[in-house]
């Protein structure tokens, strides 16, 4: 049955990771891999996740099975935060899943079952892996503009016009909550409005990818976008992920909502969420969503974690401003400043394949072909060489 198999291509961005590990040099830089870094380039474990799994520790009795929709308290906790208080609880679907991912293949297989040959609409460019994701839930994928010509920057009115030209009435559109994911570059508040306005009369369904709260403007902040669609959409659905603002990449930590018109809706659409998870994973892990859960209900915990979360969103804003002014420094006749409106850990650079690919040849610099890179990856010791690097990569392919 297998000989036959045709052997996959590596992912677009852990490939570069094999390729990094690989390489010899001691000098490399790996600007690719989506995970949090601090200036010692570690992804630390936070001083609050380690206070609430020795509390853990010392309190828990049992390694059951959760429910299929896993920690009661985790789901209501977590609604708390990526809501607040702009929608009725009793209007929410919610689950935990493993990982922003797994919300996104819960709401998919979901959709999908109802909804045969529904269509996502994608900004181009997105997170690699949505269009994987809802492929495989039997939905078809289409892309609307996002970027202007330059790549530095938001083209709403492009966006905004294929959707009015083509989009159809019950057509989903997968938007990125905040730090949007290759890009950094986010709506202002008022093109959020614009968005949420133009998508409603569409007759469309905002599905919000919510990977980043807190690392772009703060978590209150950060809801800026989801607020607005909540205003103008009777339903949303949101994939909220807590890889980043709590640091548990390998607990694999998420939830799925999906707000519906009324309670009744709700609570027939987390039946038909339960299904899905059924038939996938069965129930969530339990480690990851408890340590969220703890931290969330403890005023002391949720205090020094929401500390951290500020510690983490302000080196990150730091050393894109760094890199802005290394350029200066390195001579680059090159501007950067437009990295400086770009939000969390990814930005794109201007930078296009052929330029990446010098850099990982030349440099042993590595970042993906797009020319995006995790700004979270630099640090005060690698910084001036990058910068240099990238200068003298302009310098040699300018004429190309």
């Amino acid at each position: 049955m297998f000989e036959s198999l045709p052997v996959a291509p590596p992912d677009s961005i852990l490939g570069l990771t094999d390729a990094f590990q690989k390489d010899q040099r001691t000098d490399k830089v790996n600007l690719t891999v989506g995970v949090y870094k601090d200036e010692a380039g570690q992804t630390p474990v936070l001083a609050s996740v380690k206070k609430a799994e020795q509390r853990l520790w010392n309190e828990e009795k049992t390694k059951g099975y959760l429910g299929i929709d896993g920690l009661t308290d985790f789901n209501r906790l977590v609604q708390e935060l990526v809501f607040g208080d702009s929608v009725d609880a009793k209007r929410v679907a919610a689950v935990q899943s493993p990982g922003g991912t797994g919300a996104l293949r819960v709401v998919a297989d979901t959709i999908g079952s109802h909804y045969r040959g529904g269509t996502v609409w994608l900004t181009q460019p997105t997170w690699p892996n949505h269009p994987s994701i809802f492929q495989a839930a039997s939905l078809q994928t289409r892309y609307c503009p996002y970027l202007d010509a330059t790549k530095t920057g938001l083209d709403l009115d492009a966006m905004l016009q294929s959707l009015q030209q083509e989009a159809r009435p019950g057509d989903i559109v997968c938007l990125h909550g905040c730090c949007h994911n290759p890009t950094g570059i986010d709506p202002t508040a008022a093109q959020w409005d614009r968005i949420a306005e133009q998508t409603a009369k569409l007759g469309m369904l905002p599905l919000v990818d919510f990977a980043y709260q807190g690392f772009g403007d703060g978590l209150a902040a950060d809801r800026v976008g989801l607020i607005a669609l909540l205003k103008h959409h009777a339903e949303v659905v949101v994939c909220a992920s807590f890889s980043k603002n709590f640091g548990l990449y390998s607990e694999r930590v998420g939830a799925a909502m999906i707000v519906a018109r009324d309670p009744g809706s709700a609570t027939a659409t987390l039946s038909q969420m339960k299904l899905a998870v059924r038939a996938n994973y069965s129930n969530p892990p339990r480690h990851g969503g408890a340590i969220v859960a703890t931290i969330l209900g403890d005023e002391s915990l949720r205090s020094l974690w929401e500390s951290e979360v500020d510690q983490m969103r302000g080196r990150i804003s730091s050393m894109r401003t760094a890199l802005v002014q290394g350029m200066r420094d390195a001579g680059s006749t090159r501007d950067f400043s437009f990295l400086l409106d770009q939000k969390g850990m990814f930005s794109y650079t201007g930078l296009n394949a052929m330029q990446a690919d010098w850099l990982k040849i030349q440099k042993g610099i590595y970042l993906v072909g797009t020319g995006r890179i995790n700004v979270a990856g630099l640090t005060p010791r690698n910084l001036p060489g990058v910068c240099q690097a990238i200068t003298e990569c302009l310098e040699s392919t300018i004429s190309s």
